[in-house]
This record gives structure tokens, C-alpha cells and sequence, in this order.
């Protein structure tokens, strides 16, 4: 006998990446940053006594709110802090969607947003992307046009890692009607030649929800933490409202702070990923494997039917190699590979040598 709700069992949940417990695995499969976090954040750690945890931690966290707002050039009002970036979804879902209203996405994307969408009972609409796994040219009056209460972008795009200028997103908002979410996970991987810095859109958009995570570029991906940057009329619902009571604990907020204070040691490995993706790419079209221009910390690789993309997944997984593997129609024939260290890198090169060409 189930218990659950009607709607609770007929939907599928997430199924994330593997997390392998012994070591010796080269994991290139869940696009964790392969550099440990800044030294202040393990001071910060070891600093830590136990008397300190007795006591709730702030509400709002402060002190981090604060800091981010100063990098950002924004106010703390304009922010709310969440327990990794996948409360910030949840929090919009459950603040700003009924059960009669639709959310939009794009797929393929994060394979996260339907199911939290199916979580909260509301329809989803799916907008394919062309076969390329480019947006469609007509994007912007397709989402307009669903009715949607709220839409959700991931940028870089999540898995080809395709950057949407910030000209696009400024128009998107302008004529969407609901709320726009950006899922800004991988902004940090971005080419600064790019200048890409869509923050100040909040200033002219009210509808507009950045999501940022300290998972992916600080290093902290065990740690949980992310937080929503908008307009204070957007945030304050799920701030004062429909946020868990103290959702960020008294640890994570101190070591979230201690990342942004050393940000600048964050940046270091933000350019030694970018420039490690440039070296892979270049080593993968050179094993004849088309691989997608991507500004995030992954890769997008296209493999061929001989071997095949599935075959591959599973003789790098022997090999001790962990990339991702997706088993649907768009990407069955692909697999997503997370940049690594330099030494990382190269095992997984002379690992697909000998599957691709032996």
C-alpha cells in the first residue's frame, strides 16, 4: 500500500549524476569544479567551534547576503539564499505557480524542471530545441505565446553550454508576461571577452529571477548553497513567505561568506577551467568527435555509431572514468564530459583514444 499522493506516483523524480564512494574514479560526470575551494574557506572551517552551533544562524544569512550584494553592485533586498540552487526552483514553483498554470522550458535542459513542475501539479510546456541543439529563431514569440506563469532558461545552456547574450534575455523579459528565471549555475565559466554581466537587468525587469550557486564555481558543491537575485517586490514572497525557516545552516553560511570574501582565488580556477576547455574541445574534434562551443565547465561531445555514445559511457566507467550519458532521443547519441584537471583531462584523451580509434 503507497501513501503517497495521486500526483506523487505518477511522476519519475531526478535521478542524479553517480557519486562513486571509493577513490581512484576520475568523475567528469556532475560538472563540479576539479579545484578545492579557497583556502580562507578551510580556515574558515577548521575556525568553527561546536559552542557556535547551538544557536539558530540568521534567517537571511546576513552577512552573506551582504557580501553578494557588493559584488554584484545590487541591495541584500534584492536577494534571498537558498540551500543550493534547486531550492531557489522550488521556492518560485511553490511562490508563483498554481496548479492551472504553465511552466515553460526548453529541452533538452536540466532534467530538474519537469519534475519540479510535475511536483507542484501544473502544465509543462517543452519547447524543442532544432536538431543542432540550437534555439530555435522564433524563441522569444514561442514563450511568449504559451501563456506561461513562469519560464526557465538555463545560461550557459545546460548540456551544450551555448551562451544567450544578454540582449536576448533584456527582450525575453521585456515581452514575457510571467516570471523569467535564469539559471545562472555556469556564469562563472563565462569568456570575460564576453562581458557578460545580465545583474543589472533587474533594474528595468521586475519579472526577472537570476539563480546563482556557490556549487560550481567556488568549489563548494557539497556545501549547498545558492541564492536568487530579482527585483525586491519578486523576492520578498519568498523570503518572508514561502522560504523554510532558517533553509541555510549556521556552517554553510559561513563558509559561503569565506568563498566570496577570497573570490579572487575562485577566479584563478575559473581560468584554468576555461582554458582547459579549450585544450579539450580541440582534443576531441582532433579524435573526430564533433564537440559543441560551450562557456561552461563541460563539453558536449557527439560520438559515433560505432562505438556509440552508450558503449563509450560504459568502457570509460571500466577504465575508472565517469562522464554523463543521457538516454533520450536528442542526446542518446552524446556525452556530456565535465572539464577536469589538467592530468584528468588527459587520462580521459588516451582513455577514448583506444575506445574511438584502437
Amino acid at each position: 500500500m503507497s501513501y503517497e499522493t495521486d500526483n506523487i506516483a505518477r511522476i519519475q523524480g531526478y535521478v542524479p549524476g553517480e557519486q562513486p564512494s571509493g577513490s581512484g574514479v576520475i568523475k567528469l560526470n556532475t560538472n563540479e569544479n576539479p579545484y578545492p575551494a579557497s583556502p580562507l574557506v578551510a580556515e574558515t572551517l577548521a575556525k568553527i567551534q561546536i559552542e557556535e552551533l547551538r544557536r539558530y544562524p540568521s534567517a537571511t544569512a546576513r552577512e552573506f547576503c551582504h557580501l553578494a550584494a557588493e559584488i554584484h553592485g545590487i541591495n541584500p533586498e534584492n536577494l534571498v539564499p537558498t540551500n543550493g540552487g534547486d531550492e531557489l526552483l522550488r521556492l518560485a514553483l511553490t511562490t508563483f505557480v498554481g496548479e492551472s498554470d504553465t511552466v515553460a522550458i526548453t529541452t533538452p535542459s536540466y532534467s530538474l524542471y519537469p519534475v519540479l513542475a510535475n511536483l507542484r501539479g501544473c502544465s509543462l510546456h517543452e519547447v524543442p530545441l532544432q536538431k543542432d541543439l540550437t534555439y530555435p529563431e522564433d524563441l522569444i514569440e514561442t514563450l511568449c505565446n504559451l501563456s506561461a506563469k513562469i519560464c526557465i532558461l538555463v545560461n550557459p545552456h545546460a548540456p551544450t553550454g551555448a551562451l544567450l547574450p544578454v540582449s536576448f534575455i533584456d527582450s525575453l523579459a521585456r515581452k514575457f508576461k510571467g516570471v523569467l528565471i535564469i539559471d545562472e549555475a555556469y556564469a562563472d565559466f563565462v569568456d570575460p571577452d564576453l562581458s557578460y554581466d545580465s545583474i543589472p537587468l533587474i533594474r528595468k525587469h521586475k519579472n526577472l529571477l537570476f539563480l546563482r550557486t556557490l556549487s560550481k564555481g567556488y568549489s563548494l558543491a557539497g556545501l549547498r548553497f545558492g541564492y536568487g537575485i530579482g527585483d525586491h517586490e519578486l523576492i520578498a514572497p519568498m523570503l518572508f513567505k514561502t522560504r523554510d525557516s532558517y533553509n541555510t545552516d549556521y556552517v554553510s553560511q559561513k563558509l559561503a561568506s569565506a568563498a566570496l570574501k577570497s573570490k579572487n582565488y575562485a577566479m584563478t580556477t575559473w581560468e584554468k577551467i576555461r582554458g582547459s576547455r579549450i585544450v579539450l574541445a580541440e582534443s576531441l574534434s582532433q579524435l573526430g568527435l564533433k564537440n559543441w562551443p560551450s562557456q561552461s565547465n563541460f563539453i558536449l561531445a557527439q560520438i559515433p555509431q560505432e562505438p556509440g555514445a552508450k558503449n563509450v559511457y560504459h568502457k570509460l566507467k571500466a577504465d575508472n572514468i565517469l562522464v554523463r550519458h543521457f538516454d533520450v532521443e536528442s542526446l542518446s547519441d552524446k556525452i556530456r564530459i565535465t572539464i577536469g584537471s589538467e592530468g584528468e583531462n588527459k587520462q580521459l584523451i588516451s582513455s577514448l583514444k583506444k575506445i574511438i580509434a584502437p
